[in-house]
């Protein structure tokens, strides 16, 4: 899978970009848990969920936020992340300017850059939005949320408790035109540790999901 660099608002960030031979895949970004507390692209869930999207079709990178592994720049409390973020879609769409839909994933501290990135580009046609911490940052932003998404997480989640999950969940249950899909799986806790019993469901419920969206027309 190509190593690339390219150019974030403060400097070069370092990803990883999986294309497809197919010509017009859709594409994805996956974004990665706090820089602060050891979270880089190749955590075990966004490499999951990197893979998931690239055997479902998708054109898909993962990188680095600032400061983050060879990624220029220091952490900004979420706001030059945003910006990274949307730099690297700039970047996986100026490789894949036909791509039909565009889809965003992300892992904790990046399901809530994620969802902050779905309200600013409306070309965003999905999210998947893994162990979302609705305990520690504030996701009223989402008003309306623009598009239909999976948000999936662990009962036994101590970093990001269920029931914040939950609260988040049935406030974007109320709103009109799209759809939210909540998925809890049994047991897990915030990294869905255990391989057989947590991590693989849950990856397959990411994909279950995506395929499913894929072949529907409606958002």
């Amino acid at each position: 899978m190509p190593e690339v660099i390219f150019a974030g608002p403060d400097g070069r960030l370092e990803g990883r970009y999986h294309p497809q031979k197919e010509r017009d895949a859709p594409i994805a970004i996956i974004l990665h848990p706090h820089p602060a507390y050891g979270g880089t692209m190749n955590n075990k869930v966004v490499y999951n969920l990197h893979y998931a999207f690239h055997n479902l079709g998708f054109n898909v990178l993962r990188f680095n936020f600032r400061g983050v592994g060879r990624s220029q720049g220091e952490y900004d409390q979420g706001i030059g992340e945003l910006s990274d973020a949307a730099s690297a879609l700039d970047y996986l769409q100026s490789m894949n300017q036909n791509a039909k839909h565009c889809w965003v994933a992300g892992f904790s501290f990046g399901a809530w850059i994620g969802m902050q990135l779905l309200m600013r580009r409306p070309e965003i046609t999905g999210f998947v939005s893994v162990a979302p911490p609705a305990n520690m940052y504030d996701f009223t932003f989402l008003a309306p949320c623009p598009s239909s998404g999976l948000i999936i997480n662990g009962s036994s989640d101590k970093v990001a408790p269920p029931k914040d999950t939950r609260t988040l969940v049935s406030k974007l249950h109320e709103q009109k035109g799209i759809t939210i899909t909540h998925t809890e799986i049994e047991g897990a806790d915030h990294f869905f540790k255990d391989e057989e019993a947590h991590m693989k469901p849950m990856i397959d419920t990411v994909s279950d999901y995506v395929r499913r969206r894929m072949t529907e027309s409606s958002r």
